[in-house]
């Protein structure tokens, strides 16, 4: 029997000639899974044209009416006259300058501090009663099995939002005013009527309710989308672990939810100085100014009303820095609750 060269008596090879793979079938160039492929920009300009020109007339809109009036916040520091000049925007290069002149005036204004106490209060009794009202509507309504039953509640709650705060205004005048249908309801069987439209006691939570009743099916929507995204068989895994309608609800219903409350919370903080305009506005004659001048109206009244321009920017001014802290703080805790909230870490 023949035996090959470096074979044993046994036919067996010794170790070290045991052949290895050779390098040619080593993939040598193939490209890692997963490693990042930088595009170059003029590649991703030419891909991506057709969505750059879309977005163009959004951004010049947002350029012309968001960020260029911010140049006129400098008359915050000027004792601006409208008539200095020939128009209003030279105007500002022949307006004195003050500095902070007009901040020191609005910290000793009690009639600022009056507006700021009324606009703390109402946000933080519409983030404690309005806020978890479309969360909870938005349950509610994705309990209901029915589709059909469930989209016309959902139209319903809906509507409202479409309607301009004169129609909101009018509605709750008919019904809660003095003249209106409860009121005189009341006074046809004999009991004594009440006219809740002028009581600026109650103004705070009568906005609050016309808030509610005109805003809370748009919140709603977005609590409805995020609920369908949650899978059914999370819902269906629970139900087999023995978790009721209850339990389901607290462990998969409310953490799907969780990030979007998280976002639109932070949202609502930063926004907490802007309780409104056109609704206080509206019903500022009929409980007085203490019990509806909030900022925004404040500004309104000091500068379109007086024509005291600078002091009225001052005012914008302090109060758009304070929301863009707030909206950091509470992006910042929403981070330590491990929540994204309106950006990353």
């Amino acid at each position: 029997m023949s035996l090959t060269a470096g074979s044993r008596p046994d036919g067996t090879r010794p170790a070290a000639a045991v052949e290895e793979p050779t390098a040619a079938l080593a993939p040598e160039a193939a490209p890692q899974k997963g490693a990042a492929h930088k595009v170059p920009w003029r590649v991703r300009l030419r891909r991506d044209r057709a969505l750059i020109l879309m977005t163009l007339p959004a951004i010049g809109l947002l350029v012309l009416f968001n960020y260029i009036p911010l140049l006129g916040n400098v008359v915050a520091f000027q004792d601006y006259d409208p008539y200095a000049s020939s128009n209003g925007i030279t105007a500002i290069f022949h307006s004195p300058w003050l500095g902070v002149e007009q901040f020191s005036r609005m910290v000793d204004d009690p009639l600022f501090w009056s507006a700021v106490k009324n606009t703390l209060v109402l946000f933080l009794l519409q983030l404690v009663l309005f806020f978890p009202i479309p969360i909870a509507l938005a349950l509610l309504i994705n309990s209901v099995i029915r589709p059909r039953v469930r989209a016309v509640a959902q139209a319903i709650m809906y509507l409202p939002h479409f309607f301009s705060w004169v129609l909101v205004v009018t509605v709750f005048q008919q019904v809660f005013g003095g003249a209106g249908i409860i009121a005189q309801t009341l006074e046809d069987h004999g009991w004594s009527g009440f006219d809740l439209m002028t009581n600026a006691d109650l103004f705070k939570f009568l906005v609050t309710a016309q808030s509610v009743w005109k805003d809370a099916g748009w919140g709603i929507i977005v609590f409805l989308a995020a609920l369908a995204a949650v899978s059914t068989d999370l819902y269906e895994a629970a139900a087999m672990d023995g978790a009721g309608r209850w339990r389901r609800m607290w462990h998969v219903t409310l953490p799907a939810l969780r990030p979007v409350i998280a976002l639109l919370l932070v949202l609502r903080v930063g926004d907490a100085l802007s309780v409104g305009f056109e609704q206080f506005l509206l019903q500022r004659d009929a409980v007085g100014v203490g019990a509806s001048e909030v900022l925004d109206t404040y500004v309104w009244n000091m500068g379109i009303q007086n024509g005291d321009f600078s002091y009225a920017a001052a005012v914008g001014l302090v109060k758009g820095v304070i929301g863009v802290c707030l909206v950091l703080a509470a992006n910042k805790f929403a981070h330590l609750l491990g929540e994204q909230g309106v950006y990353k870490k």
